[in-house]
């Protein structure tokens, strides 16, 4: 067969598949793009651009609850604790988190983008927040474009940086992945890192953002491509731990993950279906909740047949 198409960002993880270090079974052409998000997952779920693609998890929920014919493999290229994507502006009279109640808060990118979802799931679940008190405005289209939002998202800032109206006071909050530009906005968890620590320790959920998914006809024909990308990546997931393990320094996300290693039990990019459920129950109930679907899907629905045993 020919060589599948497929759309990831380079991390530590992809790195060691993309430079040749690690031989997928099933031959790859890794398609470069500028943006994951707009120029690979947008695509992918519009109009099947690729044969295999990374992709956040809720924009998957969302593809797959709308019909779109794709299947995730149960593997985590990117992931992190939330609590820190929340802001506000001291301006704007909040003290906590139950005062977004009844405020218009910014949601960089869509409403139904990963980070948001979680950090909203935490501030219900966690802070008492009730969300549909709360006016949902996102700056950017969903990527899924058949997604219908509830009545409480407002799209009117659409295209407007987030950051600058957070900054502006036009919004008293914010959530998402969102640069600090000002001295007046400040995170709305104290202490979030240790925030998350903590809700993990209660918990057990370690959140999972962008996964992997296939096209159907791709595994309908050639079924053991979901098994050969998940050897594929755990191969190059060990290169990249390895290398973590035996030198200092590197990038941001060099750090982040070797600051995480030590709160999830070593493995700060846990793959499989059994090492991921509370997390993959947890966002499926959040998605639910937040109305970014309007039913439950079981944890095994989601992930090709032959994958759900792989760890």
């Amino acid at each position: 067969m020919p060589p599948l198409k497929i759309a990831t960002a380079t991390y530590g993880l992809t790195r060691p598949l993309k430079q040749g270090d690690v031989r997928c079974a099933t031959p790859l052409e890794f398609v470069e793009v500028n943006q994951i998000t707009t120029d690979g997952m947008r695509p992918m779920v519009r109009s099947l651009a690729f044969d295999v693609c990374e992709m956040a998890f809720t924009t998957y929920l969302c593809a797959r609850a709308m019909g779109k014919p794709l299947t995730a493999i149960p593997l985590f290229v990117t992931r992190n604790f939330h609590q820190w994507a929340a802001f506000y502006n001291v301006k704007s009279g909040i003290k906590g988190p139950k005062d977004l109640e009844g405020r218009r808060v910014g949601v960089n990118r869509g409403y139904t983008v990963t980070t948001g979802l979680w950090n909203r799931g935490i501030l219900k679940h966690e802070y008492g927040v009730d969300l549909d008190k709360v006016t949902w405005c996102p700056t950017d289209e969903e990527h899924v474009s058949e997604f219908e939002a509830p009545a409480n998202v407002d799209y009117r800032f659409m295209g407007r940086s987030c950051a600058d109206l957070l900054a502006s006071g036009e919004l008293d909050a914010a959530v998402g992945d969102i640069p600090i530009t000002s001295p007046d906005v400040r995170p709305l968890i104290r202490n979030a890192r240790e925030a998350g620590y903590a809700w993990y320790a209660k918990t057990g959920v370690f959140p999972v953002n962008h996964g992997l998914v296939v096209k159907n006809s791709v595994l309908q024909s050639e079924p053991h491509v979901a098994v050969h990308l998940f050897e594929a990546f755990s191969a190059a997931k060990k290169i990249y731990l390895d290398r973590l393990r035996a030198q200092a320094g590197g990038d941001e996300a060099d750090e982040l993950a070797r600051s995480l290693s030590p709160v999830v039990g070593g493995d700060p990019f846990p793959f499989g279906v059994a090492a991921n459920r509370p997390a993959l129950e947890t966002i499926i109930a959040y998605a639910v909740e937040q109305h970014v679907i309007p039913a439950r899907f079981t944890v095994e629905a989601l992930f090709a047949p032959n994958t759900l045993g792989l760890s």
